[in-house]
């Protein structure tokens, strides 16, 4: 390429857009600890004490339509700039997710909601994602899971899925579900499918990259009812009222693209985009996920 075009060669990357990147010899380190400073300094909570989770357990946000109004302005610039947070940050996605619901007219709940976040930031200021050499061949595997009417003003679920290359994270999501479910069968079952469409395609993707033949995508699901209903073809009360679109996983384990599995909710990697979970829960999920504590003067 320097050949062909005036180019300079600057090394290996170590800073794009706000992510610091750390190339080592068997890991990449990613993090935006400058970045999440910069926040912290810009919204006077430098000096504030730290906490151990971004969102109380069991907090229960709505509208607050009686409470006091904050300003609006300030409320939305905060909350974007905790969102490309989020490109090396995946435990911060429900809270932060969670906050950006009510960005027409926070209130005073809210703002709450998210100085807690940036509380919590503030204690996980170095927290990154680490990618550690793995084998050649590419295995691509995820988890999806759902709450249950989670949003109190329009009773709708949140799902939430993780999918990775070899142990380690590459995409994640944490999002409101367009349609209101009726059980928690349902709610996973929807998710699921939102989760299968991207998994074929990382496949399809996995499959230009390297050349090879697609091969078939795990994801685990942590709801019996729901897998049943995903291998089962027979449409049956429970099911004939579901939106047909969300059939479409049906078809992906018929085809063999995707094979669905079994997992406790205890090793469920997707439940800290769903929820907000105890401390000791947290700090499990984070390790799950790749998230460590990245603090240049460790190694």
């Amino acid at each position: 390429m320097m050949i062909e075009f005036e180019m300079s060669d600057l090394g290996l990357l170590s800073y794009y857009l706000g992510i610091e990147v750390e190339q080592q010899k068997s890991r990449i380190l990613l993090r935006q600890s400058t970045y999440a400073k910069k926040i912290l300094s810009q919204f006077k909570m430098a000096d504030c004490n730290a906490t151990k989770h971004p969102m109380e357990p069991k907090t229960q946000l709505h509208k607050d339509l009686e409470g006091t109004p904050v300003d609006a302005t300030e409320y939305r610039h905060v909350i974007g700039c905790l969102r490309y947070l989020l490109h090396t940050r995946p435990d911060l996605s429900y809270p932060v997710g969670m906050a950006s619901r009510y960005m027409e007219r926070p209130t005073t709940m809210h703002h709450k909601v998210v100085k807690q976040i940036l509380r919590y930031l503030k204690g996980t200021i170095h927290f990154g994602l680490t990618y550690i050499k793995g084998p050649q061949e590419i295995s691509i595997f995820g988890y999806s899971d759902s709450d249950l009417a989670g949003d109190l003003d329009g009773r709708k679920s949140t799902s939430g899925m993780t999918f990775y290359f070899n142990e380690s994270l590459v995409s994640w999501n944490s999002q409101k579900q367009k349609t209101v479910a009726l059980s928690s069968c349902e709610a996973e079952f929807m998710a699921a499918t939102t989760a299968a469409c991207h998994a074929l395609w990382l496949r399809s993707l996995t499959s230009e990259l390297t050349g090879e033949k697609p091969k078939p995508v795990t994801l685990f699901v942590d709801n019996k009812s729901a897998i049943a209903l995903m291998k089962n073809p027979v449409f049956h009360g429970r099911s004939k009222h579901i939106d047909t679109r969300f059939h479409f996983i049906r078809e992906c384990v018929e085809n063999g693209q995707i094979m669905v599995e079994f997992i406790n909710t205890g090793e469920q990697r997707a439940d800290v985009l769903t929820k907000a979970l105890p401390g000791v829960k947290l700090a499990v999920m984070r390790q799950l996920l790749g998230i460590r504590d990245l603090e240049p003067c460790q190694n």
